[in-house]
């Protein structure tokens, strides 16, 4: 494997200046991913918990919205289509909630066009708020999972297939905050196959019929299991889920991460499971967000932790676009998440860092 990735290595950094070119539509659950940072010391007399003496606020895009935060970070042309929160005013009109309004801010920030997200006064934008203090203490989520209501889902499916006459590629990222319900996911996809669109998907467990024909289907361990209804603890059950999925996705391909043991690649036309290791990059990051590579760094592997999988289907999507073939896609898309694993909170990977990952997988 290690040998056919090296040969890999050159086309596949070939691909990285052409990402610039694609332009790739998103739909999926929106969410805020926000950041407490500060220094604990001391436990509470009050019980035994961390008192943490705040100091900074850092927000990033979450769910859907970093899969085109990935996108964008390599080059892509990027619209992104779901529902935040909204607040209704005396005239009617329906504006972002608070937490709306910051991940919209977060989109112009990344360079992502957000014409496609719209507020609902129904809804609450949904925000996972981590706070940290050299690690993670807690995590407060702040959601509503209603099915969105016929009026909006309309006008939501409306703008995105206006979009998909120019794009190159749709990425659904379903989180199972109640936006993709079955008709809808079928008639987003029907409308994709009609203009020929590529579709790569992250499915809910609870919505596996809306998502047949897609050309990928993006899942780790756990959801795969989930979906087969038992636990994949050896090699054999892995392959017999990876092809049990494919048929029941109808899809070209079915991808499951593997957190520490890399990921599995099941291609329709192929007896073979092609599968990638876990692969290691010298990175090092001090908060969420920040860029670069430091030499003396220690390794990290791919252990599925926060944003991998976003970073997975967010590169597999791109490189498939650009040309690639789904394996080699996928060595790509799994050396993203050996850079992405690196970094502290939700994070993206740029071109460079792409590059210089390949050279290190390379060798």
């Amino acid at each position: 494997m290690k040998t056919e990735l090296a040969r890999a290595v050159p086309g596949l950094k070939r691909l990285l200046p052409g990402f610039k070119k694609l332009r790739i539509a998103v739909l999926g659950d929106l969410m805020l991913d926000r950041y407490w940072w500060g220094v604990a010391s001391r436990l509470s007399p009050e019980a035994d918990v961390p008192i943490v003496d705040f100091r900074q606020q850092t927000d990033r895009l979450g769910g859907a919205g970093n899969v085109a935060a990935n996108l964008a970070a390599l080059g892509g042309r990027v619209q992104v289509f779901g529902v935040i929160g909204g607040v209704k005013g005396p005239s009617g009109k329906v504006s972002d909630d608070q937490p709306g309004a910051d991940f919209r801010n977060q989109l112009r920030l990344e360079g992502i066009a957000g014409q496609g997200v719209l507020p609902d006064a129904r809804r609450i934008t949904t925000v996972k708020t981590r706070v940290i203090a050299r690690h993670q203490i807690v995590r407060i989520d702040s959601e509503k999972r209603d099915a969105l209501w016929l009026g909006l889902e309309e006008k939501l499916f409306r703008l995105l297939a206006s979009s998909l006459k120019s794009a190159d590629a749709l990425v659904i990222s379903d989180y199972d905050k109640g936006l993709i319900g079955e008709s809808f996911g079928e008639r987003v996809l029907h409308a994709a196959h009609k203009l020929k669109v590529p579709v790569f998907v992250k499915p809910n467990p609870r919505e596996l019929l809306s998502y047949r024909g897609a050309r990928v289907v993006v899942c780790n361990t756990t959801e795969a299991e989930r979906y087969v209804g038992h636990p994949l603890n050896d090699e054999k059950l892995i392959e017999d889920a990876g092809r049990g999925l494919l048929s029941h996705f109808g899809s070209a391909a079915v991808v499951i991460t593997r957190g520490n043991k890399g990921m599995s690649v099941f291609e329709e036309n192929s007896p073979r499971c092609v599968h990638i290791p876990a692969t290691s990059s010298e990175v090092s990051y001090l908060r969420v967000g920040q860029r670069g590579i430091e030499p003396e760094a220690s390794g990290r592997q791919v252990f599925d932790v926060t944003g991998a999988g976003d970073t997975v289907l967010g590169v597999l999507s791109l490189a498939i676009a650009a040309g690639a073939s789904i394996p080699h896609a996928a060595y790509l898309a799994n050396a993203a998440a050996g850079v992405v694993v690196g970094k502290l909170g939700t994070a993206t990977v740029g071109a460079a860092e792409l590059a210089a990952a390949l050279d290190e997988v390379g060798v």
